[in-house]
C-alpha cells in the first residue's frame, strides 16, 4: 500500500514535469548543496580584481517529496535533497530511504521548501546550471569553529585598561551586573564562551558558472572551512526578477533542461556593467 501510494506521487510531479510549468514572480525554485572547495580570484571586464569561492554540486539529486508537511506553509512543499554519493558507514533505515526513492546513499540531505510548481521528480539531478551568471543568492553553512573565546574575540569588547592598576585582567569583561536591584546576571548578557561552529547565512552573487566541472563561483567568502557542505537558493531578500539579471530572464525552471544543457558553453560569466572604476578613480 506504502510503494503503491508513493509511485502515485512520483507519477503525480513526473506529469507535472512533462506539462512544462511556466516561472512566474511568486514562484520559489528549488535550492542545492555544494562543497566549498576553497577561494580564488576572478578579474571582471575592468580588469577590476574579484574574491570568490568555489563551490562544486556533487551527484545532487532529489530525494524525497512531502506535502502537507508540519510547520511549512500551506502553498509550499518540502523537498528533500542529497547530496555526494556515500558507498560505507550507512545505517539501515537511511538505506532503506534510498532505495524506496530509487537514488544512491547520500552524504548530505536537507529540505527545501517550493512552491508546487517548482517540484522535481524523485530521482531529478540539480546541475550547476540551476543557477545563473549574475544572480543573487543565500548560502548557509556552519561558521568555523573557535573553541573558547573570550569578549574581546568573541564580541569586540573594548578590554579593560592597560595601565593605572590594571592587573591581570587587561581583556576581561568587566563588570556583568548592576546592584542589589536586580541583583542577577540578565539572561543573554554577553560572556567569554565556545565560539563559531554556528549555521550562518550570507548573501552574494554568482559571477561564474562551469558546467562541465559543475563549479559555481561566488562572490566574496562563504562561511565554514574546505570541503564544507553549503545550502545554496535564490536569494530571498530580492523577489522573483529582482533576483536574476534580465539577459537571463525567465530563469531555468524548475531546472535546467538536459537538452538545454548541452547546448550551453563550458563557462558562463557575469557581467559587472557600470562604467570603468579605474577611470573614474582618475577622474
Amino acid at each position: 500500500m506504502q510503494k503503491r501510494l508513493l509511485t502515485t506521487i512520483i507519477d503525480k510531479w513526473k506529469l507535472q514535469l512533462e506539462k512544462k510549468p511556466q516561472w512566474t514572480e511568486n514562484s520559489v525554485r528549488l535550492g542545492a548543496i555544494a562543497r566549498k572547495k576553497g577561494m580564488t580570484a576572478l578579474w571582471d571586464e575592468w580588469g577590476a580584481r574579484q574574491p570568490c569561492t568555489v563551490l562544486q554540486l556533487e551527484d545532487v539529486q532529489v530525494v524525497q517529496i512531502v506535502e502537507n508537511k508540519k510547520f511549512v506553509k500551506p502553498h509550499l512543499v518540502s523537498v528533500q535533497i542529497g547530496c555526494s554519493n556515500k558507498t560505507k558507514n550507512i545505517s539501515r533505515p537511511l538505506l532503506g530511504h534510498f532505495k524506496t526513492a530509487g537514488v544512491p546513499p547520500k552524504w548530505k540531505l536537507c529540505d527545501f521548501h517550493v512552491t508546487a510548481d517548482a517540484v522535481l521528480p524523485v530521482g531529478s539531478e540539480i546541475k550547476a546550471a540551476h543557477f545563473v551568471p549574475g544572480q543573487y543568492i543565500d548560502l548557509q553553512a556552519p561558521s568555523t569553529g573557535k573553541g573558547f573565546a573570550g569578549v574581546m574575540k568573541r564580541w569586540g569588547f573594548k578590554g579593560m585598561p592597560a595601565s593605572h592598576g590594571t592587573s591581570k585582567t587587561h581583556r576581561s569583561a568587566g563588570s556583568t551586573g548592576q546592584n542589589q536591584s536586580p541583583g542577577r546576571v540578565f539572561k543573554g548578557k554577553k560572556m567569554a564562551g565556545r565560539m563559531g561552529g554556528n549555521n550562518v547565512t550570507v548573501s552574494s552573487k554568482v559571477l561564474k558558472i562551469d558546467n562541465e566541472l559543475n563549479l559555481i563561483y561566488v562572490k566574496g567568502a562563504v562561511p565554514g572551512h574546505k570541503e564544507q557542505f553549503v545550502r545554496i537558493r535564490d536569494a530571498v531578500k530580492k523577489q522573483g526578477a529582482a533576483c536574476f539579471p534580465q539577459d537571463y530572464l525567465p530563469p531555468p525552471f524548475p531546472t535546467i533542461a538536459p537538452e538545454n544543457l548541452e547546448s550551453l558553453p563550458r563557462e558562463l560569466i557575469a557581467k559587472s556593467g557600470g562604467i570603468d572604476p579605474f577611470l573614474a578613480k582618475e577622474s
